[in-house]
């Protein structure tokens, strides 16, 4: 089975622009997921084997459920160290940007990767890249960018001399962004991909318990309170949604990654299409949106139609300017719009 993604110009251009750098950054979005995460830390992983000055740099906090992953200590926040990571960005040589599709996404390390005069190269698997890149490897179909970031390597015939601290946050990334392997996932490449990695050793049992059994009290009380009391269930549509707003989550003593996963569990009722999270920000006048769909239902079409967002066919994210009711609405007039898919 052939898992090379690059063609022959792409592996030559690959391969010079990591020989001709010396200091390289590898960013990733903000509110950075597993997967982010994890083929960031796998291709830094990477980039020291080829001997480079490598930093990964985030924009913001990523979820608790993430730090206990490899050489995460030396991950970078840019909303905590603006001025040295502005000074990295001038300096660097090579930037990788993972994970992302659009400047957009990584907030204000927008300016500074914009300006950068460095070279940069894009892996990702979202829709319409348009990051300026002086190579771009964009595989919407892809599972994960950890499962680009995996092909990658191993067509550049680096996988045998890496280790745990490679596959370990490329197998994390690979399975937080298909929900376990359970949407997304069905191309043989893919379990091709997992059985290489785990003749490192790695202990997937124990990175599946340390992703999603390693929550607080609080999340469980807040994963109950609002499938109980919060979850519209629309029957009619086959659809359903909920909404968090920002008192609930202080009351639940929310922090970040603590509603991860939570839009997945209302897709469990029987027929179900579609569901759809609301989250109120805690500081902003803006509402987070969160879809999962199944079969052919394009939640990634209707996030770009009402969110202001996109994503993937099952799997997409966006966002309200305004009051969690006011999302409410947009939401049920986004379910009765697409009526004729959901029915």
């Amino acid at each position: 089975m052939n898992i090379n993604i690059l063609d022959t110009n792409q592996l030559a251009l690959m391969d010079q622009l990591i020989s001709d750098a010396n200091t390289v950054l590898v960013v990733c979005h903000k509110s950075p997921d597993g997967d982010a995460i994890g083929s960031s830390l796998g291709w830094a992983e990477y980039m020291r084997l080829r001997g480079k000055d490598v930093t990964v740099i985030v924009p913001d906090q990523y979820p608790d459920f993430l730090m206990w992953l490899p050489n995460t200590d030396k991950i970078v926040r840019y909303d905590k160290h603006r001025e040295k990571c502005d000074m990295l960005f001038k300096i660097a040589d090579l930037v990788f940007c993972l994970d992302f599709n659009t400047p957009s996404r990584v907030d204000q390390m927008e300016q500074a990767l914009v300006s950068t005069k460095a070279k940069k190269v894009l892996i990702d698997h979202h829709l319409k890249p348009d990051v300026p890149a002086d190579l771009v490897v964009s595989q919407p179909e892809a599972s994960s960018t950890c499962e680009l970031v995996f092909r990658i390597v191993w067509q550049m015939g680096a996988f045998a001399q890496l280790d745990k601290a490679f596959a370990v946050p490329v197998y994390c990334g690979m399975m937080t962004d298909t929900g376990g392997f359970t949407f997304n996932s069905t191309r043989p490449e893919i379990f091709q991909i997992i059985s290489e990695l785990l003749t490192k050793r790695i202990d997937k049992d124990r990175i599946y318990r340390n992703v999603y059994h390693n929550y607080s009290e609080d999340r469980i009380r807040l994963m109950g309170y609002v499938m109980y009391e919060k979850l519209v269930y629309m029957p009619e549509y086959h659809a359903a949604y909920y909404s968090i707003t920002r008192d609930e989550l202080k009351r639940f003593n929310y922090i970040k990654g603590d509603t991860e996963g939570l839009v997945n569990m209302p897709q469990q009722i029987k027929g179900l299409k579609l569901s759809i999270s609301l989250r109120e920000d805690t500081e902003k006048n803006m509402v987070w949106v969160s879809l999962r769909s199944v079969d052919d239902f394009p939640c990634n079409l209707m996030a770009e139609e009402f969110f202001n967002g996109g994503g993937h066919l099952n799997a997409s994210g966006g966002k309200v300017e305004g009051t969690i009711e006011e999302a409410i609405e947009i939401t049920k007039k986004a379910i009765s719009a697409y009526e004729n898919k959901l029915k």
